[in-house]
């Protein structure tokens, strides 16, 4: 339990801080992606890329946490190049784009996955399953429509091959329904396999679950690849918008929520900017930069890419909600 004590209590510190002396301080800034930053086209704004360069330019390190597979980052590398470190798959995989290889993943055996498929369906019968993979993607038959899986280049649908899940190592098990809330549907399961994996949601308008180790989220990554740069929790700045960011939110010393974000990412957080449509996190951004011009004794840190730093980590089992995939086109199967 104690990384989401260490969550929780980072919610209660974060509080107890002055917000512009918060900001003053602040060495990294993490960043989910889809519906924080990245809109449903799959563009980032020019103001929001010149915020992130901005910061950059300050010496401020840049990490992107996404629950996105390392395989659709595209619409990020578009926007901003190559990134460097990114933590994926809601901090089940760290991969370095500009070596283009996996640097670290913390994976569920096919034993585990074929257990949590049982134990879903005996609830669920009509429920479809989806796996993530260190190599590849693999679709049950029915996952995704016939549309969506023309977009899935090279992926086809078939029955979740044990031999290669436990060959590659799952990084996020996926379970859908059609029907139903992401919140029933997690309500429904998550007693029934707590013990074996972590079960989160960020994909509106469908229910969807995300399954993962249960020492991995979002929080527990970025926790150890901030140790890894000599940063303190409290010299970090989150943003993000969905339950899959609730860990994060909560142990960053400034936790933002999108304006236009879920309820629980709103509740976790310290503060709340604006929406997506608003540029929320660019805004955020920018007067955290003013903060620290204000302030000349401000902490600093090494500049330099993330490129070299490794991220990830292990941790201890939540029983908060979270995590994302994306449109079909980009993200993955589902629009999660």
């Amino acid at each position: 339990m104690a990384a989401r004590g260490a969550a929780e209590g980072a919610a209660v510190d974060a509080g107890a801080v002055d917000a512009p002396d918060r900001a003053a301080g602040i060495r990294l800034i993490a960043s989910d992606l889809d519906g924080t930053i990245l809109h449903a086209d799959g563009t980032v704004t020019t103001r929001t890329v010149e915020a992130f360069r901005a910061a950059r330019a300050a010496g401020i390190e840049i990490v992107f946490v996404t629950g996105r597979p390392f395989r659709w980052l595209g619409p990020v590398q578009r926007a901003f190049g190559h990134l460097g470190t990114v933590i994926c798959s809601n901090g089940a995989l760290v991969y370095d784009q500009e070596d283009e290889r996996v640097l670290h993943s913390w994976t569920l055996d096919a034993a585990t996955v074929t257990e949590v498929r049982r134990r879903i369906l005996a609830l669920e019968p009509e429920a479809l399953f989806a796996a993530e993979t260190t190599a590849g993607l693999y679709l049950e038959p029915g996952f995704v429509t016939e549309e969506e899986a023309l977009r899935l280049d090279g992926v086809r649908p078939a029955a979740l091959p044990e031999d290669r899940l436990e060959q590659e190592g799952t990084v996020k098990l996926l379970a859908k329904l059609y029907g139903g809330t992401s919140e029933d549907f997690r309500r429904a399961v998550h007693p029934e396999v707590a013990e074996l994996v972590a079960v989160t949601h960020s994909a509106p308008g469908v229910a969807l679950l995300e399954m993962s180790r249960p020492d991995v989220n979002k929080a527990v990554a970025l926790e150890r690849y901030a140790a890894d740069l000599g940063i303190d929790r409290h010299q970090v700045a989150a943003f993000g918008d969905m339950p899959n960011d609730i860990e994060m939110l909560a142990w960053a010393g400034l936790g933002c929520a999108m304006g236009s974000g879920h309820r629980l990412a709103k509740a976790a957080a310290a503060e709340v900017t604006g929406g997506l449509d608003d540029d929320g996190v660019a805004q955020r951004i920018e007067r955290l930069l003013a903060a620290r011009a204000d302030r000349p004794d401000r902490a600093g840190g090494p500049a330099g890419t993330p490129s070299d730093r490794a991220g990830g980590s292990t941790g201890t089992p939540s029983d908060r909600a979270g995590g994302s995939t994306g449109t079909p086109s980009d993200r993955g199967p589902a629009a999660p």
